[in-house]
């Protein structure tokens, strides 16, 4: 049984990417639907264990939640961290910035740095719901596979945080074998960590193993600016200056901009402000803070400047959106 669950919102995301099911490189069509009803069979299983569909549940794995809703959802902000998503069943979309990405079954997206996006599911009913998970990369167990590989990835010019790829046939097997021990929690502890290091081993060894190296490797600037980000998220409230941050990452302010950019799609400052606008909006939802306070902590000297950009952001006023968030408090606190 899973440790909780979490009612969806219509407007809500808590994933970002699809992996096929659908389509197994070497195999017959035959194989193909039987393999993907197991994966449906098994998450829908799960889930009507845990309550219901419309919900998101934990797992007995560290760091997997399972989704599924039975409707499309509003478009919803919050922060992603490094992770993999899979849609086994249903169809998405993210926004970071003025990239937006579609995918469903036959694609996949991975997030390699933390940010902060909008997300929705475009595909999904009730005969049919959206059913999906999210697996955290864990960037000690990915660096120790990274390790052990005899020839390390290319590595890629810089890129988004953001990237899409096909699974390969190991890794949709690694995916398939992690559906099935949701059932079997008492296997979990044994061989999870046997699972987690096969599918970053098909992940680092796959086309866009070089953006996975990117992630852990110490001079790599993918990990510079993610440092950067871990600096910039402990003390978001207070004003700070380009070249602190570019300090942090070991770069020159020319390159450290560039950069930052090229990762996240947005601004240092735009990247500051959306984790300001994202904690206010928890405040307010979970915590019963009034507006002026929510502006005052989250860093804002001025409550109606705060509440304009909100309303930009967010497309209404910091009232009438946690008014139709507070029945999802319990989510927003996650």
């Amino acid at each position: 049984m899973p440790e909780a669950r979490e009612n969806l919102p219509n407007a809500t995301n808590l994933w970002c990417g699809a992996w096929s099911f659908a389509r197994l490189a070497g195999t017959g069509c035959r194989r193909e639907v039987v393999v993907n009803a197991e994966v449906v069979g098994r998450l829908s299983e799960y889930v009507a264990s845990a309550g219901g569909t419309d919900a998101f549940s934990r797992t007995p794995m560290d760091g997997v939640l399972v989704l599924c809703s039975t409707q499309a959802t509003l478009p919803f902000r919050q922060m992603y961290k490094p992770s993999l998503c899979v849609v086994v069943q249903g169809a998405k979309q993210i926004e970071v910035a003025d990239k937006v990405l579609d995918y469903a079954a036959g694609s996949a997206l991975a997030v390699s740095v933390e940010l902060p996006a909008f997300g929705c599911v475009t595909k999904a009913s009730k005969s049919e719901p959206f059913l999906g998970l999210t697996i955290e990369f864990d960037g000690d167990t990915l660096r120790g596979v990274l390790e052990k590989l005899p020839e390390p990835p290319v590595a890629r010019p810089p890129g988004s945080g953001l990237f899409v790829e096909t699974l390969s046939a190991g890794a949709r097997d690694c995916i398939i074998r992690l559906v099935r021990l949701l059932t079997t929690p008492e296997a979990v502890p044994v061989l999870y960590p046997a699972i987690i290091r096969e599918l970053y081993y098909w992940l680092l060894t796959g086309p866009n193993g070089g953006e996975l190296r990117k992630m852990v490797q110490v001079d790599s600037h993918t990990r510079r600016i993610a440092d950067s980000i871990i600096h910039l998220r402990r003390d978001f409230k207070r004003p700070f200056r380009i070249d602190e941050l570019a300090e942090v990452a070991c770069m020159s302010k020319s390159s450290f901009h560039q950069h930052f950019k090229t990762l996240t799609s947005m601004t240092p400052l735009q990247y500051q402000k959306q984790l300001r606008l994202i904690e206010a909006r928890r405040l307010m939802v979970t915590e019963a803070a009034t507006v002026t306070r929510a502006a005052l902590e989250v860093g804002y000297q001025s409550p109606s400047q705060f509440s304009r950009e909100y309303s930009r952001q967010f497309g209404c006023s910091p009232k009438r959106d946690v008014a139709a968030l507070r029945p999802f408090a319990e989510q927003l606190s996650l």
